[in-house]
């Protein structure tokens, strides 16, 4: 809502972008679901942390998508980009446990950029990204896709997720 998780969603994107012959799908969590899940090979989960947790709607994402696609994404990749007020880590142990019951692979630990947005002001403020983070959110998404197009994987097209 504010626009840093969509800042650090579309550093990563820019940068699997970079990696002849990947496809990278940038698209809201509302939007997305099992389909768009099975056609990916890969995964950059980008949220922002709300209350100590992963957004609302990427929780919706995952609770939409999680059975329906429980056991045919085992051993594809992906990576946590975090948007926090405070500190994040509880939004990624979440994110972490999901994945782990998907069986999918991490790539990176997760990448938490902290705001230490306090206040009600601070916290409903528009975010700038500051681009030293956002390098590193671009660094996420060249991994990915090099893994992608080094790998035995045919289409190359990683999915990224935006619960903002």
């Amino acid at each position: 809502m504010t626009g840093g998780t969509g800042q650090m969603a579309q550093a990563a994107a820019d940068g699997a972008s970079l990696e002849p012959g990947i496809q990278v799908s940038l698209i809201h969590a509302a939007k997305a679901g099992a389909t768009e899940v099975l056609e990916a090979d890969g995964f950059i989960f980008a949220t922002p942390e709300n209350l100590a947790a992963m957004s609302g709607l990427m929780k919706d994402f995952f609770d939409r998508t999680y059975y329906a696609v429980l056991g045919r994404i085992a051993g594809r990749p992906y990576a946590t980009l975090i948007c926090a007020g405070s500190d994040g880590e509880n939004a990624a142990r979440q994110i972490t446990r999901i994945a782990t019951g998907w069986r999918l692979k991490s790539i990176a630990p997760p990448l938490i950029i902290c705001t230490h947005a306090q206040t009600p002001e601070m916290i409903l403020a528009p975010k700038t990204i500051g681009a030293e983070d956002l390098e590193r959110c671009t660094e996420i998404g060249a991994t990915i896709a090099a893994g992608l197009a080094l790998g035995s994987i045919s289409s190359g097209h990683c999915m990224i997720p935006i619960g903002e």
